[in-house]
């Protein structure tokens, strides 16, 4: 298995959302805010080749929507989904499955592009299995009001329509060294994947713990639709992070890619922090 960090490139989100209750005196220290209480942050997502497959998880916002969306958001920084894979030597037509953790605009948006002539949103991995949580999947196509504008249907529907789109089966490992972690938190049915690598556990953290940041437990985000349960859930990986010596990858952090954890008197914190290319 060959792992690499493919970064989307940053946007800025409220501050304030990405730390729930935690004081803005305190959570600017390590994310200082601009001027509108925003702060910066990646969308690194990772690549997984495993002999013949090249799985992709999670693929950032893409770059189809409008000025008035981005006018929210502020897409920003020189990376890019192609940069990235061009990066290592490849294309986005090399990837054979797309693993989506949740379907937040922020992680399944460059699942969708528009055609040559801007006349029709289609697949971007035309040759990809995309794989999606059913139960995460209903929960998206039939949005609460709290979570409906993270949810763009441009971003989901074609998924569907493209026949492209399978399952996954949250009871069995998705292949030999990579199993599945599902989490109810942050949103119904996201789902992590814990990987075996190089005799260590690389755990994709995704929205579960954002960034270094959030590895206080009761640094949870505003976004979260059962913030009790994310406690619950950052508490079991984060035991297990620390005992069994794993790898967590941020998808999130705006600098730091991985660290491993060690429990220390104030609870569970950052030991070393490192690149992905490092382990």
């Amino acid at each position: 298995m060959e792992l690499y960090s493919i970064n989307t490139g940053h946007f800025k989100l409220d501050g304030g959302a990405m730390f729930g209750i935690v004081p803005k005196s305190i959570w600017q220290k390590s994310n200082p805010a601009d001027a509108n209480n925003m702060c910066n942050w990646a969308m690194r997502c990772l690549l997984i080749k495993e002999g013949n497959r090249l799985i992709l998880v999670d693929n950032g916002m893409g770059n189809k929507q409008d000025d008035k969306f981005f006018g929210y958001y502020y897409l920003n920084g020189n990376d890019t989904l192609d940069k990235s894979l061009a990066k290592y030597g490849f294309h986005k037509d090399d990837i054979t499955d797309v693993f989506l953790t949740h379907l937040h605009f922020d992680h399944c948006g460059g699942s969708i592009s528009y055609n040559s002539d801007k006349t029709k949103l289609e697949t971007a991995f035309k040759n990809a299995t995309y794989w999606c949580n059913k139960n995460h999947w209903e929960w998206a196509v039939n949005p609460n009001p709290r979570e409906k504008a993270s949810f763009l249907k441009d971003n989901i529907m074609p998924i569907k329509e493209s026949g492209q789109l399978q399952y996954l089966d949250t009871n069995q490992d998705f292949m030999p060294e990579f199993k599945l972690f599902e989490a109810n938190g942050h949103t119904e049915g996201m789902v992590l994947p814990l990987l075996s690598y190089k005799e260590t556990t690389v755990a994709f953290m995704a929205d579960l713990i954002p960034s270094v940041g959030h590895i206080p437990l009761p640094y949870v985000m505003g976004y979260d639709v059962r913030p009790l349960n994310t406690l619950k859930e950052k508490e079991y990986i984060l035991k297990q992070a620390a005992e069994n010596n794993w790898t967590l990858f941020f998808e999130h952090d705006p600098t730091i890619e991985c660290c491993t954890v060690a429990q220390t008197e104030r609870g569970i914190r950052m030991d070393k922090s490192f690149d992905l290319i490092e382990l």
